[in-house]
């Protein structure tokens, strides 16, 4: 383990500054990822632990917002790992989701409509499409039917989402050859498991 590590986690919170400083469960929730996702970081000195005299961990939020920065930098190299389009009218989930698998290691562009992501197909084919359903104009279901008509049927792996859930709208999604389905509201550690067996860092 590296003495800058070391030295992070001898160092303790200062006192008076509590509503700066974040619980284990705190800091998950706040960058939406796993309990264990936080420990794992924080032992391989990716996000900076501060420890108590009891031995339980604190994070400042400072820390929390640099690495949420620093995830959400454009300035990504495309090599870094396997690249992923999200196409969803509502800019929160985009952001939300988008900022959960930078964290792993995935290169994420997002699409605001089917039209917009069908643009970027042509761009750059991406190795995974996560794809609302429910979109304006033109829904999930026809881009999935154009990306199947441009680029076969399974060359680009797909995974839809849905407030709508149900046997029907499962069955439905398999039969048009989406490789998963996953509801709405999202549970991000689901999602980012689902992605990680399609398509692993």
């Amino acid at each position: 383990m590296s003495s800058t590590n070391d030295a992070s986690r001898n160092r303790r919170p200062p006192v008076g500054a509590e509503p700066d400083w974040l619980t284990l469960g705190q800091a998950a929730k706040y960058l939406g990822v796993a309990q264990s996702t936080i420990r794992k970081w924080s032992d391989v000195g990716r996000l900076p632990a501060f420890y108590t005299p009891g031995g339980h961990r604190r994070y400042r939020r400072g820390d929390l917002d640099a690495f949420l920065q620093r995830s959400a930098s454009p300035a990504r190299n495309h090599t870094e790992g396997p690249s992923i389009l999200i196409v969803d009218d509502d800019d929160r989930i985009r952001e939300f989701v988008r900022v959960n698998l930078e964290m792993e290691g995935y290169i994420v562009r997002e699409a605001s409509s089917a039209e917009e992501g069908l643009s970027a197909l042509e761009e750059e084919p991406p190795d995974l499409i996560l794809l609302d359903v429910m979109m304006p104009q033109v829904d999930g279901w026809e881009m999935l039917r154009r990306v199947q008509e441009r680029h076969g049927v399974g060359s680009i792996p797909v995974i839809m989402f849905s407030g709508k859930v149900d046997d029907e709208t499962l069955a439905d999604a398999e039969s048009r050859g989406a490789q998963a389905f996953i509801g709405k509201p999202f549970n991000p550690q689901q999602l980012i498991e689902s992605t990680k067996h399609l398509l692993p860092v």
